[in-house]
């Protein structure tokens, strides 16, 4: 499969204020340490030092400044597949220019001035430096070559797709920033060459606004700042290494051992897809000239789902287990709280809009049903005269005891009335009627399993039009990815609270629930119903104990959340997702991950049909299947081409 993983580093060198070929010594020495990367950042005026003040003025440090760039020049010849961003100060006509100046493979591919220059409190760049703000299409003598030179200039690399435009350090921190423009120009990846000296606080700041350039413009942003060799006088500079990717941090570090440089991957094909789906992202693509450079990918063009999988290991690339699953616990916590709030009032809105204030609800002892009947009693909180019927319906010699105490204890605690209407009867009616028999007769005999789900259903919803209600639907967001839902059965509701969650997190929202309410009969039935293996209980069971566990038949409810996940977020390739899943869980075989893929998209594609015609339900997060909202798909779609793709992992 095509790679589009690049390998990037904002560097940190050694270097004293007018040491020219000290510094340059230190910029060429990173360069050739790191020549796995394919684009390098340097701080701002890395050449001479930011510090020089008046120094700025004098001819020979302007003369070795120059010579310092073709002597980086020079040495980047030898190294292939390398972008560096070096900043340096450059005159042009009767002006000084702070500059980002891009070298690839012996050539001074062109130069960036700086268009902010801040005048205020400790900075006096004004006193040097003229804005770039209207220097374009110009070009600068550099030895024997004309480089161009202006503030409308982008770097691409069409290999690798990375496309670079370019922020100096105060470019950062005013409204209308130059990298919002490169970005909508096509820009994918913003170099900050940047010298901010450190006070209490800024370096959260600087963080917050370089992560939200970030996921504003849908790019990779690498903030370089200068070192603690930089500071003098009233100044400590603290080599601020920063990369963010679409509003992710994946690399902050300050204070660092000097020479420093710190690396990640940036994964363009990520950058592209969601600048693809946010249609209100326009472009400028008129006011910008692209310069070809050379940026290449993370070890090769092609790569393969193992080489992917090893390279992200070694590079230490962050994958979440569970990406619709915070890992800190605070902020896990947070999730499930805003989650159940949306939840909660999105339930609420209907009940005051249809005025119909009893809601009715069936309960398994599951995980779905448990946290539908908990939104339920929270949006009882917010329309007091809510009245909540939960019923349970079981079904003698499927149901388990587990299940069925469970299911008894939440609604006494959780429900206005709980009632109780075996089905076992009805069933059996119903199917000797069709001509079933009535008995289970193994393993794949549906109609025995739906007749239940179905009779459920039916259950409650002449339930609810005895009691002028509402029925509230359980079914989470995993299982209408794979269709493990009987249609017209479990399927079906008048309004569907868990339609936006993903079972991983519906797991984690009950345990979460159960540690906050304040209720210890509550907390320990809770924690049991999150401790119960996950089954629908449609067949006997064995000796009392499930005999159905719905992750037997669909794989495990981690990985195919994964799968969901980085298929409808980022729209990535079966091979990509499954490279992905292998290094997130190295503990499993690739053929065990590609035969769970291949399960899965054989599933997603299948069961569309029941996605079209889903009843209404909040939308909790970026990843949803409504089939109003944000997924749109023909139910006869071929899976062909993604089967296809799953076989070709490697």
């Amino acid at each position: 499969m095509k790679n589009t993983m690049i390998k990037a580093g904002v560097c940190v060198p050694e270097m004293r204020p007018g040491d020219i070929e000290g510094n340059t010594d230190s910029i060429i020495r990173i360069m050739q340490e790191n020549s796995g990367c394919g684009f390098l950042v340097f701080p701002e005026l890395c050449v001479s030092g930011y510090t020089c003040a008046d120094l700025f003025s004098q001819t020979l440090l302007l003369e070795k400044t120059i010579e310092a760039l073709i002597r980086i020049r020079d040495a980047s010849l030898g190294i292939k597949g390398m972008t560096a961003a070096v900043g340096a100060a450059l005159a042009y006509g009767n002006d000084l220019y702070n500059c980002a100046v891009y070298i690839s493979e012996g050539r001074i591919c062109g130069i960036v001035p700086k268009v902010n220059i801040p005048n205020y409190s400790e900075f006096y760049e004004a006193r040097w430096f003229t804005s770039g703000k209207d220097i374009y299409d110009c070009v600068i003598p550099i030895g024997d070559d004309d480089v161009p030179f202006g503030r409308d200039l982008l770097f691409e690399d069409a290999g690798s797709g990375a496309v670079i435009g370019t922020d100096i350090c105060e470019d950062l921190w005013v409204p209308d920033k130059p990298s919002t423009h490169c970005a909508l120009a096509g820009a994918n990846i913003i170099a900050n060459l940047s010298a901010s000296d450190e006070v209490i606080g800024k370096h959260e700041f600087r963080t917050m606004m370089a992560a939200q350039q970030s996921a504003a413009c849908w790019c990779a942003y690498l903030y370089a700042s200068a070192g603690m060799n930089e500071s003098s006088t009233d100044l400590v500079f603290s080599g601020h290494a920063l990369i963010a990717q679409n509003g992710r941090v994946l690399k902050d570090d300050i204070f660092p051992d000097i020479p420093y440089v710190s690396t990640s991957l940036l994964d363009i094909e990520a950058i592209e897809n969601n600048r693809r789906k946010q249609s209100t992202f326009n472009t400028e693509e008129d006011a910008f000239t692209r310069i070809p450079v050379s940026v290449c990918c993370a070890e090769s063009d092609e790569i393969s789902c193992s080489e992917l999988s090893g390279l992200l290991a070694k590079e230490g690339y962050r994958i979440s287990r569970n990406p619709f699953v915070p890992k800190d616990d605070e902020e896990r916590g947070r999730r499930c709280r805003t989650i159940l709030r949306i939840q909660a009032h999105g339930l609420a809105t209907r009940v005051r809009s249809t005025g119909i204030k009893t809601l009715v609800i069936g309960i398994s002892g599951g995980l779905d049903s448990t946290l539908a009947l908990i939104v339920c009693s929270e949006a009882r909180k917010i329309v007091p005269d809510i009245r909540v019927i939960a019923v349970t319906m079981p079904n003698r010699g499927n149901t388990t005891s587990l299940t069925y105490n469970n299911a008894v204890e939440l609604m006494k605690i959780l429900a206005d009335e709980y009632r109780e209407v075996p089905i076992e009867g009805g069933v059996q009616s119903h199917l000797q009627d069709i001509g079933h028999g009535g008995t289970y007769k193994g393993e794949g005999d549906t109609t025995y399993e739906n007749a239940q789900a179905r009779m459920r259903t039916y259950i409650l919803m002449d339930i609810a039009n005895m009691e002028n209600g509402l029925v509230v639907g359980t079914g989470d967001l995993s299982e209408l990815a794979l269709g493990w839902c009987t249609y017209n059965g479990d399927h079906m509701s008048m309004y569907g609270v868990n339609g936006g969650v993903p079972k991983t997190l519906v797991r984690y929202i009950c345990s979460s629930y159960a540690l906050t309410c304040g209720n210890e009969d509550l907390k320990n039935v809770l924690l049991s119903i999150v401790d119960t293996p996950i089954s629908p209980e449609l067949t006997p069971n064995k000796d009392g104990q499930i005999a159905q566990k719905t992750e037997e038949k669909i794989g495990k409810y981690d990985l195919n959340d994964f799968f969901l996940y980085w298929h409808m977020r980022y729209g990535f390739s079966p091979q990509k997702v499954i490279a992905f899943a292998k290094y997130a869980y190295s503990e499993l075989e690739l053929s065990f991950i590609r035969d769970a893929a291949y399960r899965f998209y054989s599933r997603f594609f299948s069961q569309q049909f029941k996605r079209s015609c889903l009843p209404d339900g909040p939308k909790v997060g970026s990843v949803t299947l409504s089939p109003r909202g944000d997924w749109r798909m023909p139910s006869d779609a071929s899976v062909k081409l993604w089967l296809d793709d799953v076989r070709k992992a490697q």
